[in-house]
């Protein structure tokens, strides 16, 4: 079932917008001049814009040095539309309810919990009736929930997802038919490269590197999502380590994600010390408190990484690499690590930074992937929200 929203849906439309976004606040000169389109065009569709809530008219500009009226300025109204999207993780799911500029105005957690194909669709109808009680009253309403999925999206269709039951489960068409709206499901690495395009970089062209269960890369070129031709670009997680190495569930042996992953490495840690539960909490304050397990652990983990690192950054040549784990959120002193251990002459340039967006990168990103859809707009950056007030 596709629900059919009222979003943007002529190109022109598009193109006006488009700039009324990147540009904040903008005459109708200005958007004619910067879109090519006469200024009767302008108007026309400027006026449908502000009729249909998705521009208002803020204020006066200053007028030109020649004098004349001084001119009306137009801004996107992100209090248009909303879109909830969810992280859904091998043993959590995270949610955001937000304004279509990723606004955030609520957020949940469910997590300890293996998660599976008889509890997934119960846990988001547990949040989303959270959601629903806390959406405030808009325009447009909810226009899309998005999804992010641990594993190979294709066509809309959960293809292969390693560390869950989630293969081929639809969960497109209980929730587009429960919630009347339209419902996106994307490759969590996808979502969080997204994400940080639109939301923290300058750049066109980045990759997005995330470090949880498995390792998946984002790849962002000229501003564009590259997905492969099966949705499995940026599976560096599966690209072979050591030859002959440990079995991982896509077949192959030796796996990076096999020994670099979040999860390997909390699971290793948990068998030195005889630890029940690791997260990057506990294993964090082993490796600041000095425990020789944790050190030797999180030195063996960035030597293995930077291995993955240096082919894809060699693959891919981009101007940034965001590395999108908690694990190196909380010991900063391994992203040094990491970014020394990158020497050749194609990777020693590269530019290494923690993920801003943290665990709520791939939130971010599916609330870009539902606004892309929405409003029609292939390159979408949001740059005037304070995101220091949703990230936590």
């Amino acid at each position: 079932m596709i629900i059919n929203k009222m979003g943007i849906r002529e190109q022109n439309e598009a193109a006006v917008l488009k700039t009324i976004i990147d540009n904040e606040l903008v005459s109708r000169a200005e958007v004619s001049n910067l879109t090519n389109l006469n200024k009767a065009s302008v108007s026309q569709i400027t006026k449908k814009l502000i009729e249909t809530d998705f521009v208002r008219e803020v204020g006066i500009g200053d007028s030109t040095s020649i004098g004349g009226r001084k001119p009306i300025q137009l801004q996107f109204n992100h209090l248009s539309s909303l879109a909830v999207t969810f992280d859904i993780g091998y043993n959590y799911v995270r949610g955001m309810l937000s304004y279509i500029n990723g606004e955030m105005i609520a957020s949940a957690n469910h997590s300890n919990e293996l998660i599976t194909k008889e509890n997934v669709l119960a846990t988001i109808d547990a949040m989303m009736k959270k959601f629903w009680s806390q959406m405030p009253k808009t325009p447009h309403g909810l226009v899309g929930i998005c999804l992010a999925i641990h594993g190979i999206v294709h066509n809309r269709t959960i293809a292969f997802t390693p560390y869950y039951d989630l293969e081929n489960f639809d969960l497109i068409t209980p929730l587009s038919q429960k919630y009347n709206t339209d419902v996106y499901i994307e490759n969590e690495a996808n979502l969080t490269a997204l994400g940080e395009y639109c939301f923290s970089s300058d750049s066109v062209n980045l990759l997005s590197v995330s470090v949880h269960s498995g390792i998946g890369v984002g790849i962002v070129v000229n501003g564009q999502l590259q997905t492969g031709t099966h949705g499995m670009a940026g599976e560096v997680g599966h690209s072979t380590l050591f030859p002959h190495g440990n079995l991982c569930p896509c077949g192959n042996r030796g796996c990076l994600e096999q020994y670099a992953s979040n999860k390997v490495l909390f699971d290793t840690y948990g068998q030195y010390t005889k630890t029940n539960v690791v997260n990057s909490d506990i294993f964090a304050e082993a490796y600041h408190a000095g425990e020789k397990a944790a050190i030797e652990l999180a030195r063996q983990n960035v030597e293995f990484l930077s291995i993955g690192l240096n082919n894809v950054i060699t693959f891919s040549d981009p101007e940034e690499v965001y590395i999108n784990s908690s694990v190196y959120r909380k010991i900063p002193s391994l992203l040094i690590a990491l970014q020394q251990k990158l020497t050749s002459q194609f990777t020693k340039n590269a530019k290494i930074k923690n993920s801003p967006l943290g665990d709520q990168a791939p939130l971010f990103g599916g609330t870009v992937l539902v606004a892309k859809h929405f409003l029609n707009i292939n390159d979408l950056r949001f740059t005037s929200i304070d995101l220091s007030k949703a990230i936590h």
